[in-house]
């Protein structure tokens, strides 16, 4: 019979090198909530229509990447590529605009986009993601970036660098879009490209074609040709991340590839990864609630990749999580031993001791490879002889002592060895 594997593109995260995995989303997700951030669970799949109103047709994403199907119901659904999109619709359809601004809100699972699979890209990613809407401030800017900054270094990784940019909004942007579409335009852009440039010219900046970026290597910038209003809020943006002690260098040819970014853009990029190389970025996106029928707020938020986080960790030679199961491995020598240990594990439990039992009915020996190998600094072991004394056998993996301590003082003696 042919065995199963996972869809191509699809990794698996499995022990021991799951805890790593598990300590990466938890060390981008817990600076989240140090800021006030709550949480949000997004549906899996939504409407196909949030995704091309809310990312942007032109964008690869939209045209080339989605999962999209129709249901049992005829309905057009699409895998989420992205959070934003539908954290704005669950704003918007609860209401939760109408209450104390900005909404802080962050997210995490995965998120879906066909493409060619290779180390960092694949067709189910893991991201964690804020959203703070309601408020044009520069000052919640720069905390949302410094909540992804602070997740990085909180896990450890230093080779990383914050590259930042403005996209400008209404009161410049249409303005330069006619001057970059009029550069491209003089350019020998081949069909497809033409097309891009027609639809969203910044689309053109970000093709990674060495002939494409030769030819735009003199197209004007967005940088600079800000209004007065975007242009004092990218200083005051800059003079908070400097207050704040966040290193980031001006990136001013950067286009992120979503259609609804507005005014502060940026992107955490590790050169450890080879091509894949951002391992987070976000951006404010001032139009995007009214354009999916909310009201006319502003908002920013990121996205950092899990997958990308740990690749990075990994070139940078950490390690990260809990490599250890457990802490306390019991050992029952005996049916009627096994069913005392079973209430002791249960006691353990019910303190936060992370704690395991040798199933099975193995004798000593293989009980105590077991134990060996759980990683637990502790093991208990009791026999039919120790029930008959109230006693249990305690013994500290690290040093090899042991004891024999009463019953009901077990959890007490646990919590000493383990806190020594």
């Amino acid at each position: 019979m042919a065995t199963f594997s996972a869809p191509k593109g699809v990794p698996d995260y499995y022990p021991p090198d799951s805890v790593a995995f598990l300590a990466v989303r938890e060390g981008l997700t817990r600076q989240a909530r140090l800021a006030g951030y709550s949480h949000i669970e997004l549906p899996i799949f939504e409407d196909t229509a949030l995704f091309a109103r809310g990312v942007g047709e032109s964008t690869d994403v939209v045209s080339k990447e989605m999962y999209t199907f129709a249901d049992r119901g005829d309905r057009s659904v699409t895998l989420r590529p992205e959070g934003t999109a539908g954290v704005m619709r669950a704003v918007i359809e609860h209401g939760l605009d109408r209450g104390q601004l900005p909404v802080k809100l962050s997210y995490g699972g995965p998120f879906f986009r066909y493409e060619r699979p290779q180390a960092g890209r694949y067709r189910q990613l893991q991201q964690v993601g804020v959203e703070a809407i309601g408020v044009d401030d520069p000052a919640l800017d720069a905390e949302v970036i410094a909540i992804a900054d602070a997740g990085f270094r909180s896990l450890g990784l230093t080779g990383y660098r914050l590259e930042l940019t403005s996209l400008g909004d209404d009161t410049c942007r249409p303005q330069y879009r006619e001057m970059l579409r009029e550069f491209l335009f003089a350019l020998p852009l081949d069909d497809a490209t033409r097309v891009r440039a027609e639809v969203n010219p910044l689309r053109v900046l970000d093709d990674k074609r060495p002939e494409v970026r030769e030819m735009t290597a003199d197209a004007p910038l967005m940088l600079n040709h800000l209004s007065d209003s975007t242009a004092t809020h990218f200083a005051s943006v800059r003079r908070h991340l400097d207050a704040l002690g966040v290193a980031y260098v001006i990136n001013p040819r950067m286009v992120r590839g979503l259609d609804y970014y507005t005014k502060t853009t940026f992107e955490f990029v590790h050169d450890g990864l080879g091509a894949q190389s951002g391992i987070g970025g976000g951006g404010r996106y001032d139009g995007l609630m009214a354009q999916l029928g909310g009201q006319s707020l502003s908002g920013i938020g990121f996205g950092l990749g899990v997958d990308r986080t740990l690749l990075a960790l990994q070139a940078e030679g950490i390690a990260v999580g809990q490599p250890s199961r457990c802490e306390v491995f019991c050992v029952p020598l005996g049916e009627d031993a096994k069913v005392r240990m079973v209430t002791i594990a249960a006691a353990l439990r019910g303190e936060g001791i992370r704690v395991d039992l040798a199933y099975g009915d193995r004798g000593l020996k293989g009980a105590m490879k077991a134990a060996d190998r759980s990683g637990a600094r502790v093991a208990l072991m009791l026999g039919e002889r120790d029930l008959a004394t109230g006693r249990v056998g305690v013994k500290d993996l690290t040093t090899g002592e042991q004891r024999e301590v009463a019953m009901v003082d077990v959890v007490d003696e646990v919590q000493n060895v383990l806190h020594d």
